[in-house]
């Protein structure tokens, strides 16, 4: 295909990845920049010196959680942090009355259902079509929770539709975000909540993730995995029960990894500096290329993520010879395009399979 000109901060980008070459799995786990590398080796070479540095350690939250902020368009005052999804929406199940109804996709990824089901405070969870989610919005809808960007299908919701559907009937919105902020623009005050692990298109380390909280659903919320971090002030929060919680989101923080939020500050850091608007095009440009190539019809909403039936895995396996790295998720093929990622990957993609 054509070579599609790119902007020098995004060429730039690019130059940060020394592995994008034939790896179109972004939406499986992202790709360590080269400044979250150098930043976690020399952390680890400090540690194994005897120089581990707290201090330095906290500050990389406290960016990283500044930087995701920035990304998502609120507050960091909005903002906790976390290490998993499946905890961040247990958080939220928290803030529901015992039997509430919950509304999700069919389909949807585990870690946004499961902890409803197994609430252990007999919430129903009641399921819809994504691309009919809005019209399944009723009066007895408590929360709505939905990915933004279907993991299986790469599906994009129509989060303005469903937002105003769950306003309408006075609904909590959760939304994860999870296999958007990275590729697609979110905006994360349309939501009372917006859950993000950072392993994937922010390509950060695995173990860090985001919850933002409307004010409304943060009063509603219990902080059950309150722990030191949890406190206004975390050192002097380290013992005993008579701890004053932070007044804003941090209440829900849990104890951060610090290797991990060592690496994601840079990774966070290289993604706050594009343009979303660029970033957006530029990875919906080479799916809509490879879909071309394919012969596989353009979504409603544009996406970076590609999926075509493959039930005996064949496609994948054509992939995988060929030295591209590429998912599979229920029956289906799935690629992925990137910052890091050009037309010569479309190209070599297409020529793996045939096209």
């Amino acid at each position: 295909m054509p070579a599609l000109a790119d902007s020098p901060a995004l060429a730039a980008a690019r130059r940060e990845f020394d592995g994008g070459r034939d790896y179109l799995a972004a939406c499986t786990v992202g790709l360590p920049s080269r400044a979250t590398r150098r930043a976690v080796i020399a952390d680890l070479d400090a540690a194994g010196s005897g120089r581990p540095d707290l201090a330095a350690y906290c500050a990389a939250v406290e960016r990283s959680r500044g930087l995701f902020a920035s990304l998502v368009d609120v507050g960091a005052e909005r903002v906790a942090i976390g290490s998993q999804t499946s905890v961040a929406v247990g958080l939220v199940a928290t803030a529901l009355p015992e039997g509430a109804e919950v509304l999700v996709p069919d389909g949807e990824f585990s870690s946004m259902v499961l902890p409803f089901v197994h609430s252990g405070r007999g919430l129903v969870v009641r399921t819809a079509p994504l691309h009919d989610l809005a019209a399944h919005v009723l009066p007895s809808t408590a929360l709505v929770a939905f990915s933004v960007v279907q993991s299986a299908t790469g599906e994009v919701a129509d989060t303005a539709a469903i937002v105003a559907a769950a306003s309408r009937q006075g609904a909590l919105t959760l939304c994860d975000a999870t296999q958007a902020v990275g590729w697609l623009p979110v905006a994360a005050s349309g939501f009372d909540a917006v859950v993000c692990h950072a392993y994937k298109w922010l390509c950060a380390p695995r173990g860090v993730s985001f919850l933002t909280i409307s004010d409304r659903l943060a009063a509603r919320m219990t902080p059950l995995n309150a722990g030191w971090y949890a406190g206004d002030d975390p050192w002097t929060s380290c013992y005993g029960g008579d701890v004053e919680l932070a007044p804003d989101a941090r209440r829900f923080d849990v104890s951060p990894p610090w290797q991990a939020f060592v690496g994601a500050a840079p990774a966070l850091e290289l993604f706050a500096a594009l343009e979303p608007t660029e970033l957006h095009a530029h990875a919906t440009g080479l799916a809509t290329a490879f879909r071309a190539g394919r012969g596989i019809a353009e979504p409603k909403r544009a996406s970076a993520i590609v999926t075509w039936d493959d039930p005996d895995g064949g496609e994948l396996a054509r992939l995988t010879t060929a030295g591209i790295t590429a998912s599979g998720r229920s029956g289906r093929a799935r690629v992925a395009f990137h910052v890091f990622n050009d037309e010569d990957d479309v190209d070599l993609a297409l020529a793996a399979l045939g096209h």
